[in-house]
């Protein structure tokens, strides 16, 4: 059974008395607003190199603010990414490490719980994916008092869905029909609600402080759409992309990620149209790297940049995500930061940024003085498994970053010199190799749901040739 570290096991009716429950009229720290986009590649946005589709609103976010260049998502597939985000776990530790229905437990503590535990009223729309209808993972148990979106990540495929839970019962949606996950009526689409629902709770909450959890599923495919239909890249209007010559997958992705660009911007004039920007802090980024599904290609507009591989690897590609942060008056403006940083390290930045006490026994260390353009921590080592091609890890320490496939030898790569490794260096750095041959050995704990298992054989996954953008 999955082994958990005791002295993390905090029941959630102890919450109150595990962290310094304050009244929110005592709360000078700032809102937050954590938005997390679903798919999308390092360099899907223009401020990370794009080329042909446009990210206006968040180019200038990033204007604003701070751009990271070295941030990793939790896993390489969603549900264990959040599973790290929300915990602080990393995937050889965390409950969740693979996208099968695992809830989370009573004793796992999520952001939203430290959160609320400090008078902060919480908020999500969006997908969840750490807990089926009834379960203990449900938002609601895991210290949300409200959400709207899907619980699942199969059901958020479809982004004309019969139905969406808010808290704990279904809401049906207008004029839509699906079968077997594929749209046969579309009169209602997903992300205008998640749209109206975010602005909704910002106007609604403007007056006392608030945590909102903003994980959208744009541009993530619609995979059985793709199968059946040709194309999983489900977009309302493909706007000025129509006219290309490109795939029509091709023309929804640039759809999908423009649409979430201004969808962005709209939370971004809101904060401002409300007077909060000054106190709110406001962070973007993706739970994993670029797909390749829907019939959409990755290669098409460069959505990994220079990076190897995307996602279901374990490689830069699929692992290193953008991350933008704006807190006008804090955070540098303009400035790009390459400080080695993760969702690992969400949970005890976040709780330093409000005065929480930091759940013990996470894996991550607080980032804020980062984030504030000051010192940057000695960090541990960032640490990965995935689980759903046999068993693979990968390790970053420093500039070093290891791969590893089931049993194998350790693939070395310097990713000071070598971003989109090209160059395994292992012969070359016998101690370094055996420092993280030591670490990979000690890393993680065992699980019930995720079994190491060596005999699936692993794709070497290499950047694939392909007609680009033109």
């Amino acid at each position: 059974m999955e082994h958990s570290r005791s002295f993390r096991v905090i029941p959630v009716l102890l919450l109150a008395s595990f962290f310094e429950t304050v009244n929110a009229a005592d709360i000078a720290a700032p809102n937050v607003i954590l938005i997390v986009a679903d798919d999308l590649g390092y360099g899907d946005l223009g401020c990370y190199g794009q080329k042909e589709i446009k990210t206006p609103c968040l180019d200038r976010l990033a204007t604003e603010g701070t751009r990271f260049t070295d941030f990793y998502a939790g896993s390489t597939v969603c549900a264990p990414s959040r599973c790290v985000l929300m915990t602080g776990l990393h995937t050889g530790h965390a409950r969740v490490r693979g996208n099968a229905l695992v809830p989370l437990l009573p004793e796992d503590v999520t952001l939203a719980e430290i959160f609320k535990a400090r008078g902060y009223h919480t908020g999500m729309f969006g997908k969840w994916g750490l807990g089926e209808p009834g379960s203990t993972g449900i938002p609601n148990k895991q210290g949300f008092d409200e959400w709207f979106g899907y619980l699942n990540q199969g059901h958020a495929h479809n982004y004309y869905p019969e139905f969406l839970w808010r808290n704990e019962s279904q809401e049906k949606l207008p004029g839509n029909k699906a079968v077997a996950g594929v749209a046969i009526r579309k009169g209602t689409y997903s992300q205008d609600l998640f749209l109206r629902e975010s602005l909704a709770f910002l106007a609604q909450n403007k007056d006392r402080p608030f945590f909102l959890y903003l994980p959208w599923t744009l541009p993530h495919a619609n995979n059985e759409a793709g199968r059946v239909k040709g194309n999983g890249m489900e977009i309302p209007s493909l706007g000025e992309y129509a006219s290309k010559s490109w795939p029509e997958p091709e023309k929804g992705r640039a759809a999908m990620i423009s649409r979430l660009d201004a969808d962005v911007g709209k939370i971004v004039e809101k904060v401002a149209e409300l007077g909060l920007a000054e106190n709110t802090l406001i962070l973007f980024t993706s739970d994993n790297g670029p797909h390749a599904e829907g019939n959409s290609m990755v290669e098409f507009f460069d959505s990994n940049g220079p990076l190897r591989g995307s996602k279901r690897d374990l490689y830069e590609g699929g692992i290193r995500v953008p991350l933008i942060v704006r807190w006008k008056g804090h955070v540098p403006v303009g400035k790009t930061n390459d400080t080695p940083w993760g969702f690992v390290d969400m949970v005890p930045t976040l709780a330093a940024l409000i005065d929480a006490e930091v759940p013990k026994g996470t894996d991550g260390v607080s980032m804020l003085s980062v984030i504030e353009g000051r010192n940057s921590p000695e960090h541990p080592p960032l640490y990965w498994e995935f689980h759903e091609r046999g068993f693979d890890q990968a390790v970053r320490m420093g500039s070093w970053k290891g791969v590893r496939h089931g049993m194998g030898p350790i693939e070395l790569y310097d990713l000071k010199t070598d971003i989109s490794e090209e160059h395994n260096v292992a012969s070359d750095h016998a101690d370094i190799v055996h420092q993280m041959t030591e670490y990979l050995a000690t890393a993680r704990t065992e699980s019930e749901h995720w079994p190491v298992d060596t005999t699936k054989q692993k794709q070497n996954r290499k950047r694939p040739t392909a007609a680009k953008a033109e």
